[in-house]
């Protein structure tokens, strides 16, 4: 089947790139398509650190303009969407024979303002022989620095960009992928193919390939002649204890090969820790973390923590792979993380703009960048209009999260508190939205565990375009790992008795 009339873009993936572009078109007036092979923030997008930040460590790399995009930009989007991101206080310890105090010091001010930080508080000195950092920390540890980042939910800061696409009028199809692509003249023609095997053709004056990892093979759909090997696929592992100590501060650890790790509060009763840089070959689908990444990362916060850890005390780990644009460097660590565009516009035919590498915290400049490329060539509309632009649910005052969860709770004094908590963390202004005429906690019907119910699960269904238990259980939230084996099957068989009823 044709569409009748071309759309403007069709957006080829659908990670932080592909959903942060859809939105900024669709805002201006574009008609666009979105399509992902598989659910939204499938694969990298949802293997993050979770980090919104400058990227402290790319000072050293000398990447000035890449860090203060990115502190302007934390700013932005804490601003943009504070139910799904909050400041964080990171501690990094000084470590005799790693880099001198002087040089964490000076790195630090810079990083305090070469962005303008206006929100979070600046960089301070901190004694680790006191509390809260006397006894988790190594005795040898005695002086640290204290400075300020965001957490970002990245699978739904993903989301929340389709979400927002899709009102502005964005047509998004999950689980449908684009499986070939043919120029004819001004018209790009597309087969789309979904998960039941069916296809249909659509047509478009531009072509943005977000694809991430897959980013060279839909070039080589587009331009089957061409060798197209433009991708350095970088592998970042990350494993979650237990909760390794009591606090809401996040530390960061040097290593001895000049990588840094992070260990990190997470989901309340767990630590997340990582990340790695080992390089990827082979299929970017379904990537676990290896024995040796495992060791690393135990190795790296071991020569930190005063008690040890080992990789069999993880209770979960998750692997992704960073699509960075190889710039031939000979260290993963020091390959660039900026972004790259590859726009391939002959005279007289339609345009395809390629995206390598980029980072979540800089998603919403990068689709301005893209989208200025395509406003040049007639595709969209000029004006940029998303600095400051909220996010869905996230119109509430960044100063004022508190005062929210406390309003939220006296209106529905019924809901268990800490349910009331996530709740207002995964969808912020909407949560009254998805709570709907319930008056008590019956009212939310079926409760799954870890204080899912079938009216939140319904919401995302309508909402969110989740498919399926995964989307709900390690997307939309991480409630899978909240959940025992048996509530997460029983999460699965109400997917599979509804599934005609799930479009």
């Amino acid at each position: 089947m044709h569409n009748p009339q071309p759309y403007d873009l069709l957006v080829v993936g659908g990670g932080i790139n592909g959903a942060g572009i859809a939105r900024d078109a669709a805002g201006r007036g574009a008609r666009v398509l979105l399509c992902e092979k598989d659910d939204l923030a499938s694969h990298t997008s949802s293997a993050s650190t979770k980090l919104v930040h400058g990227g402290l460590r790319y000072l050293e790399h000398y990447e000035f303009r890449l860090v203060r995009e990115s502190l302007i930009e934390r700013e932005r989007l804490l601003g943009m969407a504070p139910h799904i991101i909050w400041p964080l206080r990171f501690v990094l310890p000084h470590d005799k024979g790693l880099r001198p105090a002087w040089l964490l010091r000076l790195g630090l001010l810079m990083y305090d303002y070469i962005g303008g930080r206006k929100i979070l508080p600046p960089t301070k000195t901190v004694n680790l022989r006191t509390p809260p950092h006397a006894g988790i920390l190594e005795e040898r540890l005695v002086k640290g620095f204290e400075y300020s980042d965001c957490w970002v939910e990245d699978s739904r800061l993903v989301v929340l960009n389709a979400v927002d696409a899709a009102e502005r009028g964005a047509d998004v199809r999950t689980r449908t992928e684009c499986t070939a692509l043919t120029r004819d003249g001004e018209i790009w023609s597309a087969t789309l193919t979904h998960a039941d095997g069916a296809a249909e053709t659509v047509t478009a004056r531009a072509v943005v390939n977000a694809a991430g990892p897959w980013v060279d093979a839909v070039l080589g759909r587009a331009k089957p002649d061409d060798a197209h090997n433009n991708l350095r696929l970088v592998k970042g592992s990350h494993l979650v204890f237990p909760k390794l100590y009591d606090g809401d501060h996040c530390y960061i650890f040097q290593n001895k090969d000049d990588r840094i790790v992070f260990a990190i509060p997470y989901e309340g009763e767990f630590t997340l820790v990582g990340t790695t840089d080992q390089a990827f070959e082979g299929d970017p689908n379904g990537i676990d973390i290896s024995a040796e990444e495992s060791a690393y990362i135990c190795d790296a916060i071991n020569e930190y923590l005063a008690t040890d850890v080992a990789p069999d005390g993880a209770i979960w780990s998750y692997a992704g792979v960073r699509p960075l644009y190889d710039d031939k460097s000979a260290n993963n660590s020091t390959v660039t993380r900026d972004y790259v565009f590859e726009l391939d516009a002959p005279a007289g035919e339609a345009p395809i703009l390629s995206i390598f590498g980029g980072k979540i915290t800089t998603y919403r400049k990068l689709a301005e960048h893209a989208l200025h490329k395509l406003s040049k060539l007639g595709i969209v509309e000029a004006a940029p209009w998303t600095d400051g632009a909220t996010l869905p649910g996230g119109d509430i005052d960044v100063h004022g999260w508190g005062t929210f969860v406390a309003t939220m709770q006296s209106r529905y004094a019924w809901c268990p508190p800490a349910v009331m908590r996530r709740l207002c963390r995964a969808y912020g202004s909407l949560t009254a939205e998805l709570i709907g005429d319930a008056t008590d906690w019956a009212g939310m019907g079926q409760e799954f565990g870890a204080g899912l119910t079938e009216r939140e699960i319904r919401f995302v269904i309508g909402k969110e375009f989740v498919k399926s238990a995964d989307d709900v259980l390690w997307r939309r939230s991480k409630l899978g790992l909240h959940m025992t084996a048996d509530q997460r099957a029983e999460v699965a068989q109400w997917f599979a008795r509804h599934q005609a009823t799930i479009t």
